[in-house]
């Protein structure tokens, strides 16, 4: 436990101190929501990568792994597919205008404040669920790594995430995400082989993973139809959330994208064929565990030397506050850029401004927490609220986005129709529809038709509006 200890202090000081120098290069709006525009291909494809692997992986993704077999594996082979979409397809005409926000351009391509105000008030109730997921993970850790209640061990987890997100925001993101990264690709790369060597190596472990489950590599263990829909969220969400996004807008032209997205993919790619192997070893050793989110967990502190299973909980740790700190960067400025400044006191002071972009961040990584201690979204598998986060943005933002930047005829009340039809169809399926198909694909279908539909019957969108995203342009 000592060691345990120690390797989470000197994980927390490096992040810690990364927040405070990059506060010094903070020093205006740009620098701190999309760190200025610059990035380059490794750190912008870092923190691209760091930001997609979360507790949904380290945690979530054994934990489905755990309970329901391998036929997941088959959902996370969309991914790939995003990214290419989103950097052969997307990106080219979607930073062409650069925005600080999401729904900043939502404004610029709708022509309309309130579609962004619309934008923003969808990020902020998405993100709390997703971060709520991200929460419960840090708790869980905390509680195995000091020995304190799972409930203290999220406080402790979201006050240390706001400490330097606050302090150095985008960069401070953009720098802890890449040394996190290194951090979660040690972690699974180092403990692997060993947690194979527990069960006497490759040729057992295949035979005794199907004696402890003998459904592990059968397809009925979640249904055809949940593992299509499945598949389309996570397609459909790595191309429309807005922490994946608005880093097109932090990397510094379009070369550099490319660069950065197949960075992002083989890590993305490597890290999970590595987490599918530890859930085969996380069966064998622990058959009985009560949920499959403590399935790595567990690996980290009964399989692992102290030194390694620390490490490989810090592991665990960096993957859940590099997705964290970005969801506080967008949801912060969604309420501070695009609600406060733009609807509230567009005339406010560069102090002002400031002062509520921190405040912005510290509201949204308090709600949630607050939330999940009254009772709110305890007790699910953290993979599964983060599948409902993607569906929300799937089915919000996939058609505005994607349709807004290759369709000249999409208007703002189409774009508006799409994102309340499409989340309140997301919510009503979740709550009252089918547990075999994902919310995402009634959701997404209903956004599709209310984007169409109602663009074609409401007058065409100004020439300025759509120009910028359609003029022919060398890089495309």
């Amino acid at each position: 436990m000592t060691v345990q200890i120690a390797v989470f202090i000197a994980y927390f000081l490096v992040v810690f101190a990364i927040g405070w120098i990059s506060l010094r290069k903070s020093t205006t709006e740009e620098d701190y929501w999309i760190a200025g525009g610059n990035l380059g291909w490794f750190t912008g494809g870092a923190t691209l990568a760091a930001t997609h692997t979360s507790a949904g992986t380290f945690v979530g993704t054994i934990g489905v792994m755990y309970t329901a077999g391998w036929s997941f594996g088959w959902v996370l082979l969309s991914i790939p597919l995003a990214y290419w979409f989103v950097a052969a397809i997307l990106a080219p005409r979607f930073t062409r205008v650069r925005q600080l926000t999401l729904p900043a351009f939502m404004e610029a391509r709708y022509y309309s404040k309130r579609v962004r105000g619309l934008a923003a008030m969808i990020v902020l109730v998405a993100t709390v669920v997703y971060i709520q997921a991200q929460i419960v993970a840090g708790g869980l850790v905390a509680n195995i790594v000091f020995g304190i209640p799972t409930r203290w061990g999220m406080v402790a987890f979201t006050l240390v995430l706001l400490a330097y997100t606050v302090i150095g925001g985008m960069v401070a993101v953009v720098y802890t995400d890449a040394f996190q990264l290194v951090v979660m690709s040690l972690g699974a790369v180092l403990a692997l082989p060993l947690a194979v060597r527990q069960v006497d190596g490759w040729g057992p472990l295949f035979t005794l993973v199907e004696a402890a489950q003998p459904t592990v590599f059968q397809w009925g263990t979640l249904p055809a139809t949940l593992l299509f829909t499945m598949g389309l969220a996570f397609f459909l969400g790595s191309i429309a959330t807005p922490e994946k996004l608005i880093r097109l807008y932090a990397m510094k032209d379009m070369r550099t994208i490319r660069r950065g997205v197949f960075l992002a993919v083989v890590v993305v790619t490597v890290l999970n064929l590595l987490v599918f192997l530890i859930a085969l070893t996380a069966i064998v050793l622990f058959p009985t565990l009560p949920t499959g989110d403590l399935a790595m967990p567990m690996v980290a502190t009964a399989v692992l030397p102290p030194a390694l299973g620390a490490m490989m909980l810090a592991a665990i740790t960096a993957a859940m506050m590099s997705t964290v700190d970005s969801l506080l960067i967008v949801a912060g400025s969604a309420l501070s850029v695009d609600l406060y400044q733009n609807l509230v006191d567009p005339d406010a002071s560069p102090g002002r401004r400031a002062f509520v972009d921190r405040a912005g961040i510290v509201v949204v990584g308090l709600v949630p927490l607050l939330l999940l201690l009254s009772g709110v979204g305890e007790g699910e598998l953290v993979q599964f609220i983060v599948l409902l986060f993607t569906a929300l943005m799937a089915s919000s933002f996939a058609m505005p986005v994607v349709g807004g930047v290759l369709w000249r005829r999409a208007t703002r009340e189409g774009a508006a129709a799409a994102m309340v039809g499409g989340v309140s169809a997301t919510f009503a399926w979740d709550l009252l529809g089918s547990p075999a198909i994902d919310p995402v694909l009634p959701g997404f279908l209903v956004s599709c038709a209310l984007f169409v539909g109602v663009s074609l019957v409401t007058p065409p969108p100004p020439e300025a509006a759509v120009s910028p995203y359609f003029a022919r342009a060398g890089n495309d």
